[in-house]
């Protein structure tokens, strides 16, 4: 990405690419951008840590391990609240505009009924971002220079481990509140792992990472509650070889979610999914490339 999207052009985005590809995976960070242009802030009724609860909280630094080991990785800078990627394009509600949006857009998806549209009018703990509506000329910026070049550059990761190896795995990282989840387990669980009820990804991938996860003494679900969002469900087609896992992490093992600061096994645990990457990239895998050709998009 070269156009900056800030006050001080920051890239909207950041990718790491090897120069040769050696493994299926891909990482994405799509909600652990932090940097929040002025312009935002100005628009916003929140002070600067409460518009920042829908961050999945130096996520990016957990990850960056996978580098070491050849694994391509897209990262945001910009923020969930400012623009969610994890969304169809024009999850939009006409309601947080001033001025009249597309006719295609969808306004009665379940997401933007809940205020976590693609430009959400919410944080994660349900206070109102806005002061007032923004220009419709602002949102769809957004959409158009930031979500769609985010996603061709996803795309293109995927494809160049798909082209070589005949199959590519994303792994979609997320970070999920330590309390106020819904979840009925006697043990809030470390790692939720989700690949759309088994549509998004072989099974040998899921199970492969819950196995290694547990080895290390953590505890993984599977699926409930989060089975993955609209990157895992778009980019997930295992009958084409295009595989994709939703990894959402408990945010209690890295970080104080209160005051947003690392905790003292953030080193550790960065360490952890290192180790986690280079397992991965180790394995022989047999069964990924799919039963079906890739048609042309």
């Amino acid at each position: 990405m070269t156009f900056g999207f800030d006050d001080h052009s920051n890239p909207a985005f950041e990718s790491f690419e090897p120069c040769v590809i050696e493994t299926p995976f891909v990482l994405n960070s799509p909600h652990s951008g932090r940097v929040y242009p002025l312009s935002f802030l100005q628009q916003s009724r929140l002070g600067n840590l409460s518009v920042r609860k829908s961050e999945d909280f130096m996520v990016d630094l957990l990850i960056e391990g996978g580098a070491g080991y050849g694994i391509p990785m897209l990262k945001a800078n910009f923020p969930r609240a400012f623009l969610d990627v994890n969304r169809e394009p024009y999850e939009l509600d006409p309601n947080m505009f001033e001025g009249k949006l597309p006719n295609y857009i969808n306004a009665r998806s379940i997401r933007v009924a809940s205020g976590l549209g693609t430009i959400a009018k919410i944080v994660a703990e349900g206070e109102k971002i806005y002061s007032d509506k923004i220009p419709v000329e602002d949102g769809l910026s957004r959409v158009e220079n930031i979500y769609r070049p985010y996603h061709a550059k996803l795309r293109h990761l995927l494809a160049k481990s798909h082209v070589t190896l005949g199959y590519s795995v994303l792994l979609d990282f997320h970070s999920m509140p330590s309390n106020g989840v819904q979840m009925n387990y006697s043990r809030r669980p470390d790692f939720i792992l989700g690949d759309r009820f088994g549509s998004s990804c072989a099974p040998s991938i899921i199970h492969t990472v819950k196995n290694l996860l547990q080895q290390m003494g953590y505890n993984v679900e599977i699926n409930k509650p989060y089975a993955g969002g609209f990157i895992t469900e778009h980019y997930g087609r295992p009958q084409n070889g295009l595989h994709a896992l939703q990894i959402e992490i408990n945010r209690a093992l890295y970080m104080d979610e209160v005051r947003m600061l690392v905790n003292e096994r953030f080193d550790e645990f960065a360490n952890d999914m290192s180790v986690l990457f280079k397992q991965l990239t180790g394995l022989q895998w047999h069964d990924l490339k799919g039963s079906q050709p890739l048609a042309a998009e």
